[in-house]
């Protein structure tokens, strides 16, 4: 946090573009060692029974920042200028870090950082099966959702208004996808996971055959968020599970795996509007979401510590 806080106030004092950028890293890697971990802490402070709600509170938070922040930040940024936006950020932040400290109990690390585990965890054939299943789901799902703004506005010809508003939708259904898993508290989660990859499958197929109707683009829109979210909540419980003693690392690996396809995902459907056409987006990320759903399948029935 405090480094994080650190890197916003060289951001808003930014002499240079170089210490722009500088402080934007610094942001980055603050921000990406933070995310590792608030799964398994959110996990360790929950009471008996509700480690699923946790995770839920958790992903609903993020969903509502990733909907608010936005525009929050656009609208400080035009009235008051960038450098106060990323000021707000550093005071709030700072609020956040005091809070922490007096609300949080002392936990020690279930880690102590010996690069040792590692080695251990990379051979575990399940947990890199779970990895690789997240990987390839996010592939698929960047793969149509890093250019879905232009294929609604050229292929639905929808307005610009009502495209903003379906992003802002797709934001805020993560939240009603947080709620369900929040709901679910300890039962058994497999045909949860199998049932909303399917999902996000079904809803990547049919983009291309919803935009025209606003109702149906609509929808569909929220329900594949609400199965991603689910989705990648469900798979934060499977992969802790696997060894609650590396929890700190796992989940590091788990955030940074997600980061991957997000980028593999982006390059994959700019290589698809480039030499296929835009409305080939949702087909080829279909494409991937069925090799995740078949590798997921496989990996339940090979082995029985994650299912």
């Amino acid at each position: 946090m405090i480094r994080y806080i650190v890197s916003h106030c060289f951001s808003v004092f930014a002499w240079s573009f170089e210490v722009l950028v500088a402080s934007r890293i610094g942001i980055a890697f603050a921000h990406a060692v933070f995310w590792s971990i608030t799964a398994s802490i959110a996990i360790r402070v929950a009471p008996p029974g509700k480690k699923t709600f946790a995770l839920s509170i958790l992903a609903t938070g993020t969903s509502l920042a990733m909907v608010l922040g936005v525009p929050l930040g656009r609208i400080i940024g035009q009235w008051l200028g960038w450098r106060v936006t990323f000021g707000v950020i550093g005071i709030t932040a700072l609020m956040i870090m005091f809070s922490l400290y007096r609300l949080l109990p002392v936990m020690p690390s279930l880690f102590t950082g010996s690069m040792k585990k590692l080695p251990e965890l990379l051979k575990n054939p399940a947990l890199m099966g779970l990895y690789l299943f997240i990987f390839m789901i996010f592939t698929a799902h960047y793969t149509a959702y890093s250019y879905i703004e232009p294929f609604l506005k050229v292929i639905g010809s929808l307005s610009e208004n009502f495209t903003t508003f379906l992003l802002l939708l797709f934001g805020a259904a993560g939240i009603l996808g947080s709620v369900i898993f929040g709901n679910l508290g300890d039962r058994p989660n497999t045909p949860i996971l199998v049932g909303c990859t399917a999902t996000v499958m079904v809803c990547t197929a049919l983009i291309y055959f919803a935009v025209p109707h606003l109702w149906s683009i609509s929808i569909l829109l929220v329900v594949w968020s609400a199965a991603l979210m689910i989705v990648s909540l469900v798979m934060q419980v499977k992969v802790l599970n696997i060894d609650s003693n590396a929890s700190d690392m796992i989940m590091s690996m788990f955030s940074g795996i997600i980061n991957l396809g997000i980028g593999a995902g982006a390059l994959i459907g700019g290589k698809v509007i480039l030499f296929m056409s835009l409305e080939g987006i949702g087909y080829v990320s279909a494409l991937f979401a069925l090799l995740s759903l078949l590798w997921i399948m496989f990996m339940m029935k090979r082995y029985s510590a994650i299912r």
